[in-house]
This record gives C-alpha cells, structure tokens and sequence, in this order.
C-alpha cells in the first residue's frame, strides 16, 4: 500500500507544470480586456482570449509580462508627462517585444 502511495505521489510530482504560472487575476484581467476589445460574441471570446494569455504565459514569465505589458500600455498616456514614458527606449523596446508576442498569441487563437 505504501509503495502504491508513494509511486501515486511520484507519477504527479512528474507531470511537468505549465511553461510560467500568472495568478489567476491577472489571467481574468487579460480575458476580460481582451473581451472588451472584441466585437465578436462573448462565449467565443472568452475561450479565444483565454487561449491567449495562455500562449502568452508558454512564451515569457509572469515578472516578464507585468513589465513588457506595463509598458505597452504606459504608450497610450498622453502629454508631457507621458512623453517621459514613451521616449524612453527601453520601454519602446518592451512594447514592441509584448506587442510580437500578443500578436502571436492572438493569431495563433484566431483572434483577428
């Protein structure tokens, strides 16, 4: 019985884990945006976009995502103040590095 245990508790400790782990609230924050943005139906949508961010998380880790999808959006603020944002290359060079994978992703979804 033991031995049945432990190779019961082996056989799972095997099973390799999903390429990065995002807590689910920022998944839901992603589905739900990505829902918002789309036109289609909403029961499709909701799979497409969970396919999504998953495919997301296969390519690059949580702390990657916050800072490289943070900058994607820190684009979008406007005025003098953003500017001090958008200029710098460093975080242009982060959005266009998330902007390839979600388009990626995206795609890869069937996402249009």
């Amino acid at each position: 019985m033991k031995q049945l245990l432990f190779s019961a508790i082996m056989a799972v400790a095997a099973v390799p884990a999903y390429a990065f782990d995002y807590p689910t609230t920022d998944r839901v924050e992603y589905v739900e945006q990505c829902m918002r943005d789309s036109t289609a139906a909403r029961y499709e949508m909701l799979y497409k976009c969970s396919c999504s961010i998953d495919a997301i998380a296969k390519e690059i880790s949580y702390e990657d995502y916050v800072e490289a999808s943070t900058a994607a959006n820190a684009m979008s603020i406007g005025g003098e103040r953003g500017s001090v944002i958008r200029d710098a290359q460093i975080n242009k060079d982060l959005a266009g590095k998330f902007r390839a994978i979600q388009s990626k992703a995206r795609k890869s979804c069937l996402i249009n």
